[in-house]
C-alpha cells in the first residue's frame, strides 16, 4: 500500500506512540496528515508540534476505535477499564 495514495493532507488519523523515555508506556495519539515540509510530494504525520515520516513502519488508523482496539491487542487491557471516576 502506498501511503501517499491512501491518505491525503488534512486528514486526522490515529497512531500508537511509545514514550521514548519509558518504553513500557504507550498511548493512542491523534495526528494530522500533512505535506512533508522538506519534500512536498511526500506526506508526514504532525503530532506533538513535530513532523514525523509517514512510512510503512508507522501503524496508522483512520478511527480512534481501530487504534484503541489495536492498542488493546498489542498491550492488553487494563484491569480498570470499567472504572470511570
Amino acid at each position: 500500500m502506498d501511503l501517499n495514495e491512501s491518505f491525503h493532507p488534512g486528514e486526522i488519523v490515529y497512531v500508537i506512540i511509545r514514550n521514548p523515555h519509558a518504553q513500557d508506556v504507550a498511548n493512542v495519539q491523534e495526528a494530522a496528515v500533512v505535506e512533508n515540509p522538506e519534500n512536498p510530494e511526500k506526506l508526514s504525520l504532525f503530532l506533538y508540534e513535530t513532523y514525523y515520516p509517514f512510512t510503512e513502519e508507522v501503524a496508522v488508523y483512520r478511527t480512534s476505535h481501530e487504534a484503541e482496539r489495536a492498542y488493546r491487542d498489542a498491550f492488553g487491557g487494563t484491569e480498570f477499564e470499567e472504572y470511570y471516576g
